[in-house]
């Protein structure tokens, strides 16, 4: 289900955002030397690198284990379950990214660039979650709390 814990900012220490923000910056950088050096095209696909995706997931699966040792019990697959579940996750808001790049790359030179931002990322928004509904509805055959 999707849903958000703010008990979780809590359990997030320092050098773990410490650790996604240089990940992400790295990856930042990445993109641009590649786009600087190799023009934009090349540097476009490098901006679709999921920055932070990586660092997130290997500290999702160590909340986990943390989370399942204080009950004593081994975390190791409820770990890898979650950052699976979120690396299925990030696979569909990259679908919704394709649709957003796809309405910026279409109407932008046409159009206003706020107007076109935004209905990108409505149009990023809708995609993802109407994907994450059928997927949730496929494996699991239940429907959003959210959707009813």
């Amino acid at each position: 289900m999707i849903s958000a814990r703010l008990a979780s900012v809590k359990e997030t220490k320092p050098h773990e955002y410490v650790l996604r923000f240089l990940f992400g910056g790295a990856a930042t950088v990445l993109a641009g030397l590649v786009a600087k050096y190799c023009g934009a095209g090349p540097g476009g696909l490098f901006m679709a690198f999921p920055a932070i995706f990586p660092a997130a997931a290997t500290l999702m699966e160590a909340h986990s284990k943390e989370r399942m040792a204080k009950i004593g019990h081994d975390g190791t697959n409820r770990g890898r379950m979650s950052a699976s579940i979120d690396a299925a996750s990030a696979a569909l808001g990259c679908v919704g990214l394709a649709g957003f790049a796809l309405v910026v790359w279409r109407l932008l030179p046409r159009h206003n660039a706020l107007l076109i931002i935004l209905a990108a990322t409505a149009v990023w928004t809708a995609v993802s979650v109407v994907l994450w509904e059928v997927r949730v509805r496929r494996i699991f055959g239940v429907r959003m709390r959210w959707m009813r």
